[in-house]
């Protein structure tokens, strides 16, 4: 049976199960080599069940403070929670402020101890971290899961070798996946399981419900959630496009400073983020404003009120949506390199524009995204200007919705979503 209408059997699966994720192999080095690791993302990515199944933290102590005698202990008296071992997991850290001085004195006094911290509220826990564990923690993002990791298989390596100036040979991918059904569904690690479109939109409803009702009052006093709600919707709405908080507050009907603390505040729950605008020096006039793109585009489908497979495929938005499930790939592989790159947008006031560009270290990939199935040399055309205009970038991408990868110019490939997602 279909999670939804088009998806094929192999990615639907009635049975929950765990499903290793790519992030394990930077999550086990980096407990080898720091004394503190602190794990944030989104709420339900699978942060906790990574932690106890990942096999470098799967056998530490786990403390949860969301249990209520747990965080008063942690209050009170957090040396006890570590008491008789020197590896320890404490999920919603940023729920007890005082449990970080106590860990920065554990991890002072023995070298050989070892924390993993967890949390969904990136500004409380990271600004703890920062304050009382600088020089002692490092940082790692858990995503909603990649399509790469719901179907077991390995990490793509497209990235890495554009970002080298090495462009894949043409043919024929191998099982093309339709992405519109997968837009709908998402890429959280419960959604795999649920097996039609009733239980996902039903999933979706109570993930937004729980977010403003229970998650967002523990991170920011807001109390006009409908005010929230309607920022977050019209937010959704402009997923792929340059942010306006001015006309997002006037739309929603909240002040600018108002709206602008509701997108930080979805951003700070790791909900949304800004892909900030690039510039050079040979580019004077681009856009300054970040673009929207949303954690897991089922969310943003989701808040705009696409619930069908037949109604996404005629909507305008589609081909924002399917910009956006770019989008959260690019992220996913983009943090398994090392250094991970950063992501922009290129956007002159007058001409082309490109979708994405990575940037890491002195390489630059450019990339256009087309919700298509042909591959067509007029859909390069902001590819070309951008290697026009910066000669030292390494490749461009045009990443459509076909299944052939095809050689568009000297520097310029274009290769099916899946390439970038298994």
């Amino acid at each position: 049976m279909h999670i939804i209408h088009g998806v094929n059997e192999k990615h639907s699966d009635r049975e929950w199960k765990y499903r290793p994720r790519w992030v394990e192999q930077e999550l086990a080095r980096s407990v080898a080599d720091h004394r503190v690791v602190v794990l944030t993302g989104a709420r339900q990515v699978g942060k906790s069940t990574l932690l106890q199944h990942a096999r470098a933290t799967a056998d530490w102590r786990t403390h949860s403070l969301d249990d209520a005698d747990v965080l008063r202990q942690a209050e009170r008296e957090p040396e006890a929670l570590w008491a008789g071992t020197t590896h320890v997991v404490v999920d919603e850290a940023q729920r007890a402020p005082a449990l970080f001085l106590a860990v920065k004195r554990a991890v002072d006094r023995d070298r050989k101890r070892r924390f993993v911290l967890s949390g969904s509220a990136n500004f409380e826990l990271l600004h703890s971290v920062g304050e009382s564990l600088a020089g002692r923690a490092v940082s790692l993002v858990l995503r909603p899961m990649a399509l790469g990791e719901i179907e077991g298989r390995g990490a793509p390596e497209l990235l890495s070798e554009l970002l080298g100036g090495r462009l894949p040979d043409e043919g024929e991918v191998e099982d093309s996946v339709d992405p519109l059904p997968l837009i709908l569904r998402g890429f959280m690690p419960e959604l795999p399981s649920l097996a039609s479109p009733e239980a996902v939109l039903s999933w979706w409803r109570g993930y937004v419900a729980t977010y403003l009702e229970r998650d967002l009052r523990n991170l920011a006093q807001v109390s006009a959630l409908a005010d929230y709600r309607r920022v977050m919707e019209l937010a959704a709405l402009r997923t792929g496009q340059l942010a306006n908080q001015t006309e997002i507050g006037r739309d929603a009907a909240v002040s600018q400073p108002t709206a602008h603390r509701y997108l930080n505040l979805l951003e700070t729950s790791y909900l949304l983020s800004r892909v900030p605008a690039f510039a050079s020096g040979r580019t004077a006039r681009v856009a300054k404003s970040p673009k929207l793109f949303w954690a897991d585009p089922a969310l943003a489908a989701f808040l705009m009120g696409h619930y069908s497979l037949e109604g996404l495929r005629d909507a305008r938005e589609a081909g924002a949506l399917f910009e956006c499930l770019v989008c959260h790939h690019l992220q996913v592989a983009n943090d398994l390199l090392l250094p991970p790159g950063r992501l922009y947008h290129w956007s002159p006031q007058t001409g082309t524009s490109v979708d994405f560009v990575v940037e890491r270290g002195r390489s630059l990939l450019a990339i256009e995204v087309k919700l298509a199935q042909t591959a067509r040399y007029a859909d390069v055309r902001g590819l070309e200007r951008f290697l026009e205009l910066h000669p030292s970038c390494r490749a461009g991408a045009l990443v459509y919705a076909g299944r052939e990868i095809v050689r568009l110019g000297e520097k310029i490939v274009a290769v099916p979503w899946t390439a970038i997602a298994r």
